[in-house]
């Protein structure tokens, strides 16, 4: 789901060319493994199947219950960074874990509905690839964040502030949030009128996806070619 900025801190704290398995945590990270925050992001990477087993029980208790996980594991994705940066538990697992369990609720959540079709608009009828071409989109730009920061982490500090977590970075992942929920929540027959909204949140989110991958490529030539 969101994109830690913990996980960017932790980056750039291990590529100063020091042995990091020689240096203690930085003041902000706890050396514990398992604090409060890692473990609700660890309950995020639990949902996941859950989440998958919910959605193909073709019941009203079913759809409730796929939906209601989303939204848990939305919440706790907010509260687990809340709770790091306000009550100092952030950890280095915690910040790697927590991208992971974002990227996996939110891929996997696509890939469902790519699954099953729904009727975008009643006017044009079923259109089975229609959230098929945003979902390649975000998915596509994720692993390519993923790729990228794991390469500017190894090269030097400028590059990795140069793909640090931006406005516009949280913004795509808000639009995400509620558009996936708006599907989820309209494969029940009372909410199906809101799956236009909800479609039409997910392009949003797949254009800011893309543009805020365009805004990172940019900053990196900028410092590659200042080299």
């Amino acid at each position: 789901m969101g994109e830690e900025e913990d996980s960017v801190t932790v980056d750039q704290n291990s590529c100063d060319g020091a042995d990091s398995s020689t240096l203690p945590p930085p003041p902000h990270l706890s050396s514990k493994v398992l604090t409060l925050p890692t473990v609700l992001t660890l309950g995020r990477v639990a949902a996941v199947p859950i989440l998958v087993a919910t959605f193909y029980v073709d019941c009203w208790w079913g759809r409730t219950a796929t939906t209601s996980l989303f939204i848990a594991a939305a919440i706790t994705d907010w509260l687990d960074g809340y709770l790091a940066r306000k009550m100092r538990l952030g950890s280095a697992f915690g910040a790697f874990l927590d991208p992971v369990a974002d990227k996996l609720m939110v891929a996997a959540t696509l890939i469902l509905l790519c699954t099953k079709p729904m009727d975008a608009v009643v006017v044009l009828g079923p259109i089975p690839w229609l959230v098929t071409v945003p979902s390649i989109a975000i998915i596509g730009r994720e692993i390519t964040m993923s790729a990228v920061r794991e390469w500017a982490a190894s090269q030097n500090g400028k590059l990795s502030k140069a793909v640090a977590v931006n406005s516009l970075g949280k913004w795509k992942t808000a639009t995400q949030m509620i558009a996936l929920t708006i599907l989820l929540a309209s494969r029940d027959s009372s909410f199906e009128r809101l799956l236009p909204s909800g479609i039409g949140l997910l392009y949003v989110s797949a254009g800011l996806s893309i543009w805020s991958l365009v805004v990172y490529m940019r900053q990196i030539m900028r410092v590659l070619l200042k080299k």
